[in-house]
Order: structure tokens, then C-alpha cells, then sequence
């Protein structure tokens, strides 16, 4: 199976829209984030997206029927993967490493610039550089969930998570001439490592229990 996701071109995108069926996003392509680990739980919560970008910026929007949901990071780059949590990992044409955009429930972002994810013999990334807090505050996001999730919600919640980035955020590192017709790699995923029924779901599978493997990327095309 080819995991390729054609990005729309909606040239009326403005700002994050928290609503799955308004017209900004009519004819968004909807992605399903469908390959859960074996590790996970018996929760594997139903994750969509939908991606539309203008040529300013890329808007991505996350639909999660869920439950077990907790948020309690609140700092940039904190460890929002042990929250209920989304995540898009992509990497611009041309370019040599990916960010790994992770956002919880709550809306607080972690991202970073990753050349090598392979952790060394002290646990870190061989070569991962670090955002300035005001460059990733260019990121803009929006969620249904409050802030703060604590204690965790057990019943069933569907919410909806909000990302707007601008293309300017991505020269921080790359080079980004013209994201018109452009291809790009990346994945999908949906987590909650320390909730209290962790998954691991991605939309391109992933053949062990790792995030951050390059090899497993499918394709974003944004369609011109």
C-alpha cells in the first residue's frame, strides 16, 4: 500500500478553524491514522486529519474519538507524549533532518529540528537542535480541550486539535523556495504514553515501537 496524503490548496485558509465540517475543510483529503502498535492497549482511539495549506502556511487538523484522556504538560518542548497526544513528523524537500511537531490534548506544543534520531549512549538524540521558544511561537494552536486534563477524563470525548504553521517557521532550518507542487515525507501519529491506557497509532506503519524512524515516512504532496 502506497502511503501517500495530497495536501489542498485552499486559498481561503486563514486561520485554525476548530470545526471538522466547515467549509475550509470540505475538500481536505482525511487521513486515518489506522496502524496501532501491538504494544498498545485494548484503547486505540479513531484519529483523523485533514491538511489544507495556502501559500503562507499549512493548517492541520486533528478529529479524535477518545477516552483516558489526560494533558498536563503546560512548558514548550515538555514531554506531551506521556499526555493524550498528536503528532506530525515532516520533512521539507531537500531538506537533511524533519520536525517532530507534538502537541498535547492542551494545546502545549514540543518541536524540535532532528538530524539523527538514533539516541546515543546517554539516552539523547545523536543530533537534534533546539527551536528558540519565540520562532516556535509562530505555531499557532487551538484545541477543544482545556488547558489542563488532570485527573484524566475516562468517559468518551471527542475533540478536535488545531495547527497552523507558517512556511516561514520552516526556514529556520531549511530552505523553502516554493511549497507549491512540492513533495514532502513524513508521518501521522496518536499517543499517551503515561496515560492510563497507552497506544501508539500511526497512518504509515511503523515496524517497531519508535516514533521517530525516517525510513517509515509517506509522502505529503501539496497539490498545486
Amino acid at each position: 500500500m502506497k502511503y501517500l496524503y495530497h495536501v489542498h490548496k485552499n486559498l481561503k485558509a486563514r486561520q485554525n478553524v476548530l470545526d471538522w465540517d466547515a467549509p475550509v475543510w470540505a475538500e481536505a483529503k482525511i487521513a486515518d491514522l489506522a496502524y496501532f502498535h501491538p504494544q498498545s492497549s485494548s484503547h486505540r482511539p479513531r484519529t483523523q486529519v485533514k491538511i489544507c495549506y495556502n501559500p503562507k502556511a499549512v493548517f492541520v487538523l486533528f478529529r479524535v474519538e477518545d477516552r483516558y484522556v489526560k494533558s498536563r504538560h503546560t512548558e514548550y518542548n515538555a514531554k506531551v507524549h506521556e499526555d493524550s497526544c498528536v503528532e506530525w513528523f515532516i520533512q521539507p524537500p531537500g531538506s537533511e533532518g524533519y520536525y517532530n511537531i507534538e502537541v498535547n490534548g492542551g494545546g502545549t506544543l514540543h518541536v524540535n529540528y532532528i538530524l539523527d534520531p538514533e539516541r546515543d549512549e546517554t539516552g539523547k538524540r545523536r543530533d537534534m537542535r533546539s527551536i528558540p521558544p519565540d520562532v516556535a511561537k509562530m505555531i499557532k494552536v487551538e484545541s477543544t480541550l482545556p488547558r489542563i486534563v488532570d485527573p484524566e477524563i475516562v468517559t468518551p470525548v471527542t475533540w478536535l486539535l488545531a495547527i497552523q504553521i507558517p512556511v516561514e517557521f520552516f526556514t529556520f532550518f531549511s530552505r523553502i523556495y516554493d511549497i507549491n507542487g512540492s513533495v514532502w515525507q513524513g508521518n501521522l501519529y496518536k499517543c499517551g504514553d503515561k496515560t492510563s491506557h497507552p497506544h501508539w497509532g500511526a497512518w504509515k506503519p511503523i515496524d517497531e515501537l519508535n516514533f521517530h524512524q525516517p525510513a517509515c515516512f509517506g509522502q505529503f504532496v501539496f497539490d498545486p
